[in-house]
């Protein structure tokens, strides 16, 4: 059995307005937890929104911060983030022969499938805040899914390629999210699909493909399904997401972190 975590929009940030949470005692209370109660977990997967604008100084404290961790990590790409700012903090991290980060993890149950879907440079806003697949990325997705063979995939990526029903949201969605299905609906191996973005905990299937959206580390999208802004927050408790992949089941879990004193449940 493998177990993976999930943490998504991150959203780090130097300064922090009045009011807000902060982001990086979010994320310190997010990784104290998962070293403590799912230190067994074989890796986390951190999935975009890195940061809140892309700056330097915010990638130096996700990196400080992520020395805490005990689990082995992986970083994808999101909207909020700079691709440039973010290798040269991060310059050891797995690019494919175009650049981008992208990267396949093999475990004995599956193959994990990391997508980069940041549209940018140049990140001309609000534009490059919809998800991007360009051709160079989905021939490489293209490629992996056949080189897995019958082997289940998990693809993970920032932007959802479907509607989540936010009406704000799914306006920056993936782009080419019918090419995208077009792709993967030609083989028989993809199991899951993980995203974030939407800032809510979210789960379905689409064209018979199940998903799983997790809630951000930090404010919330509220339950608004016609709003049309993207930056609305609500104060709910901060999550990850945790994965269960058997050899015949994908379970899929959401920890409210900051709800779970488990030492006190179990004393």
């Amino acid at each position: 059995m493998g177990k993976i975590i999930v943490f998504t929009d991150t959203h780090m940030e130097p300064e922090v307005a009045e009011g807000k949470l902060n982001p990086d005692v979010q994320l310190q209370k997010g990784i104290a937890h998962v070293n403590e109660f799912n230190a067994d977990a074989d890796r986390v997967v951190f999935v975009g929104d890195l940061t809140d604008v892309g700056d330097k100084q915010s990638y130096n404290m996700l990196r400080s911060r992520l020395k805490d961790l005990k689990i082995p990590y992986h970083l994808l790409l999101g909207n909020h983030d700079n691709r440039e700012n973010f290798l040269e903090i991060f310059p050891d991290i797995k690019l494919d022969k175009n650049g981008f980060v992208q990267d396949v993890i093999e475990t004995p149950e599956a193959n994990l499938i990391l997508l980069d879907t940041l549209n940018g440079p140049p990140y001309n806003y609000p534009e490059s805040h919809i998800g991007k697949l360009c051709e160079k990325r989905m021939s490489w997705l293209e490629a992996q899914l056949d080189r897995s063979g019958d082997k289940p995939c998990i693809i993970f990526m920032h932007h959802p390629p479907h509607d989540t029903h936010f009406s704000g949201m799914d306006l920056i969605k993936l782009a080419e999210h019918e090419a995208f299905y077009e792709l993967i609906k030609r083989y028989d191996n993809v199991h899951h699909i993980v995203a974030g973005h939407v800032h809510r905990t979210i789960s379905g299937s689409h064209q018979g493909v199940p998903f799983s959206v997790f809630k951000s580390t930090v404010g919330q999208m509220p339950m608004l399904f016609d709003a049309m802004a993207c930056h609305l927050e609500v104060n709910e408790p901060s999550a990850y997401g945790i994965i269960f992949v058997n050899s015949d089941s994908i379970i899929v879990q959401t920890e409210d972190f900051e709800l779970t004193d488990l030492k006190k449940l179990q004393s």
